[in-house]
């Protein structure tokens, strides 16, 4: 965090009174302020003068008053404030292997601005995913014409595990030093940087709008190019000493498994032998597609459409996912396992043939599949919310750009 961000000093009764109202700011919309001592339990005159405070400081914004409004019926009109959700602004970032996505968000968590960028052949070089990340990050706020003085928090999503302190530990031939190579010396004029597992952001995003909401124990399995889960269980986010909670190394020795590699990877990969083996490339649609740019959704797609080379496929990747999803119920118990990340949309066969085997097999209790409605942007939209709750653990830590003058 920059000086300029730290919020000039409040003595500590006023600070605790104009932390508790502006707590009430960002839980509801315009609110008055009988209201707000509904909700605080502070006194009318405490209120009064927390709400002038954030006035002044530019956290809050007074409307016009209750007969103004429409609402006014009797007595002295009341006076209404609100959220000023421009006062500052966050951002989410997913850097994966191959690109780098950043959206600018307000302090409602609506979504300004966005830009996406290719990492090419670069995507393992901590160079070129520090430079481009920071590049993303310029154009999404120079499409909004936002200073980055005026971020509080950038939150990141790296596929590598990562610790409480934001570092991934030594291991995986080196892969995870090299996607989370040290964002927040290259950001560091972006607010408070944090840096997460992207299966972590995947899983926050879906308790926050997703299918996660309401349930107390859940997976976020993304399953493009690699399986990695986010797991919630009994409502916390589960981390691990080294960050590791979610990793699924573990499928290197489940029999029907053998090996991380997720459902986007193995249906181009299983699409393309496919194509490939003598005898059975002329009895698929997907040889008309090529084996050069055949895509997994392709493979989804024609099997959707009846192609039986196809159709096998997305029953081998049925096979796989209910093993993966198997080993996750049976040592976390939980009820449901979110099938995250850009594959999902087309993923509803492979997840109907899941459900099928767990139902048949006689494992219960078994965790329900679901398709994530997140798409692509799970990470972005988890990273978003994750900035969002530092902010909102301890907002008077942050100062918005503009400070009215004093009431």
């Amino acid at each position: 965090m920059t000086d300029e961000q730290a919020m000039p000093p409040v003595p500590t009764p006023r600070r605790s009174s104009a932390a508790a109202l502006l707590d009430h700011a960002f839980a509801t919309g315009p609110f008055t302020a009988s209201e707000a001592i509904v909700a605080t339990g502070l006194t009318r005159s405490t209120v009064l003068a927390a709400c002038d405070e954030l006035v002044r400081l530019g956290w809050i914004r007074e409307l016009d008053d209750t007969r103004t409004a429409g609402e006014y019926q009797k007595g002295r009109p009341a006076r209404r404030y609100a959220l000023d959700e421009h006062a500052g602004h966050v951002l989410g970032v997913d850097v994966g292997q191959h690109r780098v996505t950043a959206v600018l968000a307000t302090l409602r968590g609506t979504i300004t601005a966005r830009c996406r960028r290719s990492l090419g052949e670069a995507g393992e070089d901590p160079a070129a995913r520090l430079r481009v990340t920071a590049e993303t990050v310029d154009a999404v706020l120079a499409d909004a014409s936002v200073d980055p003085e005026r971020i509080f928090v950038t939150a990141i999503g790296v596929p590598a595990p990562v610790d409480a302190a934001g570092r991934s530990p030594v291991g995986d031939d080196g892969y995870w030093a090299h996607m989370n190579p040290g964002f927040p010396d290259a950001l560091r004029s972006h607010g408070v940087v944090l840096v997460e597992n992207d299966a972590n952001l995947a899983a926050v995003a879906e308790r926050s709008i997703g299918h996660g909401a309401g349930a107390s124990s859940f997976a976020a399995l993304l399953s493009g190019e690699r399986f990695g889960a986010g797991l919630i269980v009994d409502g916390a986010l589960l981390r691990g000493a080294h960050g590791g909670a979610g990793e699924m190394r573990v499928l290197d020795l489940v029999g029907g498994a053998g090996s991380t590699d997720g459902i986007a990877a193995l249906a181009r990969r299983w699409g393309i032998e496919a194509i490939r083996t003598t005898g059975v490339g002329r009895t698929t649609s997907l040889s008309a597609i090529g084996a050069d740019a055949l895509t997994a959704a392709d493979v989804l797609g024609a099997a959707a459409a009846g192609d039986r080379v196809a159709g096998r496929i997305v029953e081998r990747l049925g096979d796989r996912l209910a093993r993966v999803c198997l080993v996750l119920g049976s040592l976390l118990d939980i009820e449901r396992v979110v099938v995250a990340g850009a594959i999902a949309e087309a993923a509803g066969p492979v997840i109907a043939r899941a459900r099928a085997i767990l139902d048949a097999d006689h494992y219960a209790p078994v965790p329900e599949i679901v398709a994530s409605d997140l798409g692509a942007d799970i990470v972005v939209v988890g990273a978003v919310a994750r900035a969002l709750d530092a902010v909102r653990t301890e907002p008077l830590a942050y100062a918005p750009a503009v400070v009215t003058v004093g009431v």
